[in-house]
């Protein structure tokens, strides 16, 4: 089995690293007066129910988040999904319920939107990425350019779309780039890319009784070449054309199969088809989660 970097899954992800961000988010619209439009209006003892609906097609994501969020608005509110995360949406379809106290619904309404709009978003354009390349052996994996605070979510989002989670932190895997190599042992001698990937795993055997992925960013076809003895999990190729990616795939037969390729660099839905035929194993595009544009979704009132 290839190893890999750890799946962001929702029953993986520890609840209380996502307090914070659902705090800070309620605090945005109530701050410390609370909601004064509802408790101007609405009358403390007013029930409510409401449909939470999609206004546009994609991936959902997000639902179970939902939860969260009102029960830190009211405990009273009760939350109904009608789809599981990863589902497809057309326009109208009805992703859940919410009903209770009307203040408290007035107040979670758009929390509860914008999680649902941004990590649904995510999920549609990874979905886009993934259908992009059916058929080959690639995979689409995500990066770590995250909204500050929002990165396992976002992370746990991608994976709704059907891609696959790079690292989540500089904690989780080794990832060697060029400004790693010009340090070396002194600013005078740079690592080579071998060398360091060596050293890598030796600093791993010694720390770790698990070994996390050893991977090293390589922009040319000798420095491949020279690395691949050295057996790092994978080699991320960066920026190459699909014509040297090919060349890139033929020497990795060649020298060491088992070793793994990612393509990464300025990848777009119209290119990684290209770049997944090279036969690649990996593909990592940032833009799944800093370029992804929210999916709309509105609250309708019920009678």
């Amino acid at each position: 089995m290839v190893q890999d970097f750890t799946q962001h899954h929702w029953h993986t992800i520890d609840k209380m690293d996502l307090e914070p961000l659902l705090a800070a988010a309620l605090f945005e619209d109530t701050g410390m007066r609370g909601d004064l439009t509802s408790l101007a209006l609405v009358p403390h003892a007013a029930q409510g129910s409401a449909d939470t609906v999609a206004r546009t097609a994609g991936i959902v994501a997000g639902i179970p988040l939902v939860s969260l969020i009102v029960s830190r608005v009211d405990a009273e509110l009760v939350w109904e999904p009608a789809l599981d995360d990863g589902a497809e949406l057309v326009r109208g379809n009805i992703v859940g319920s919410l009903r209770g106290p009307a203040g408290g619904l007035l107040t979670a309404e758009r929390p509860i939107l914008n999680f649902l709009g941004r990590l649904s978003g995510i999920a549609t354009l990874t979905r886009q990425y993934v259908d992009a390349i059916q058929g080959t052996k690639a995979s689409i994996y995500d990066t770590r350019k995250t909204t500050p605070g929002w990165r396992r979510l976002e992370k746990y989002a991608v994976l709704c779309g059907g891609g696959k989670n790079h690292r989540i932190g500089l904690c989780d895997a080794i990832l060697i780039k060029d400004n790693h190599l010009a340090f070396g042992r002194q600013a005078s001698k740079p690592f080579s890319p071998a060398e360091a990937v060596i050293l890598a795993k030796e600093f791993l055997q010694l720390h770790f009784t698990y070994l996390p992925i050893v991977e090293i960013e390589v922009d040319a076809l000798d420095q491949l070449q020279e690395v691949l003895p050295a057996a790092p999990n994978v080699v991320l190729l960066d920026n190459m054309p699909p014509s040297q990616i090919v060349e890139a795939v033929r020497l990795r037969d060649a020298i060491n199969p088992a070793v793994q390729l990612e393509a990464s660099g300025g990848i777009t839905l119209e290119t990684v088809r290209a770049i997944a035929e090279t036969g690649v194993e990996r593909i990592s595009v940032g833009a799944l989660t800093h370029a992804a544009i929210s999916l709309d979704f509105g609250l309708d009132w019920k009678e």
